[in-house]
């Protein structure tokens, strides 16, 4: 695989072409100008030492330089190297609640797409510490493993929707369950796992979950996201309503998201439009003792653009030893 450092300057293959184009334009103008002066057989006749077929090559020579240079500036690397590397850090995973209900537009745009913007806008200060995301409703699912790939957890934080999970509902206990057993085997202590929903749980026991986690040393902290006198859900441009043609109310359930929190010896926190509530969480987080992760990562690419600057110095050394003269044995004629 070649990986570019500098990308931008890939844009300057695109002068190459220019260059035979200029060429071409100065030597039809030439044959103009020599058309004034008379027959053109005529004067290159007076003119037997002169190649035509020497400036061709010298422009193809200049040009093929010039590729391989801006290949070489745009710094072309291969073969990344496998490289175990020792972190520091917490192990949090979070999870978050894809239900229908998060739909809701109590925050703009809604419930989901405020949730999003703040994992991702974590995500960016974050350091070494390590992230995973699961999504639930009905069910659970690891949508992104515990990592320190920040990159790929906005990636896989962008394609989140409610039809991530087919199955309708809200099991929260299920998503503690299940986020219990996500954490790497490298970590023994210093993990938490964070809960966004609204607290509509309808399937299971979401604090004896909190409980199980808190016996074994994580701790579980809930965010609630919602507001208390509750929203219609949008479907489909219309308000989703239940089987007796009743419009669909959803509302924030503080009471069970703060149970949770403290079977699980976490805090609870209210979601707002300007603090969401995710960051304070994580800076309690990160004053746990640090645990050391050794984990292998693609580093030290080898680089190549000092091949290419040989190849366009070639290049261009032939473009100069190239005269305008014909040779006496017909090299470039």
């Amino acid at each position: 695989m070649i990986n570019f450092a500098n990308p931008q300057y890939l844009f300057l293959i695109l002068l190459v072409p220019l260059f035979i184009g200029v060429y071409a334009v100065m030597r039809a103008l030439r044959r103009k100008r020599i058309r004034r002066l008379g027959d053109e057989a005529l004067v290159g006749a007076l003119m037997p030492s002169v190649s035509s077929a020497k400036g061709w090559l010298r422009v193809s020579f200049f040009a093929a330089g010039f590729l391989f240079f801006a290949v070489g500036l745009a710094r072309p690397q291969i073969g990344a190297k496998l490289k175990e590397r020792e972190t520091k850090g917490v192990e949090v995973m979070i999870c978050l609640d894809v239900s229908r209900s998060m739909l809701a537009e109590d925050y703009s745009p809604c419930r989901l797409d405020r949730a999003k913007r703040a994992i991702s806008r974590l995500s960016d200060k974050l350091n070494d510490d390590r992230l995973g995301l699961i999504i639930f409703a009905g069910t659970s699912f690891v949508q992104l493993p515990i990592t320190t790939d920040y990159v790929s957890a906005k990636m896989f934080l962008s394609n989140v929707g409610v039809e991530s999970i087919p199955t309708q509902g809200t099991a929260i206990g299920d998503a503690i369950s299940l986020a219990i057993k996500s954490f790497s085997a490298q970590s023994e202590k210093s993990r938490a796992i964070i809960v966004i929903t609204d607290g509509e749980n309808h399937e299971d026991d979401p604090v004896a979950a909190a409980r199980q986690a808190a016996e074994i040393g994580i701790n579980v902290y809930t965010i609630g996201i919602g507001s208390p006198e509750g929203k219609p859900i949008p479907v489909d441009g219309e308000l989703l309503k239940d089987k007796d043609g009743n419009i669909v109310v959803t509302r924030l359930d503080e009471k069970v998201l703060k149970e949770i929190a403290q079977a699980g010896n976490g805090v609870y926190v209210r979601a707002g439009n300007s603090e969401f509530g995710l960051e304070p969480i994580v800076e309690s987080i990160q004053k746990m003792d640090a645990e050391k992760f050794n984990s292998v990562v693609f580093e030290e690419f080898d680089e190549q653009f000092m091949y290419f600057f040989g190849v366009a110095l070639f290049f261009f050394v032939i473009a100069m030893a190239i005269g305008d003269r014909k040779a006496k044995k017909q090299l470039f004629d």
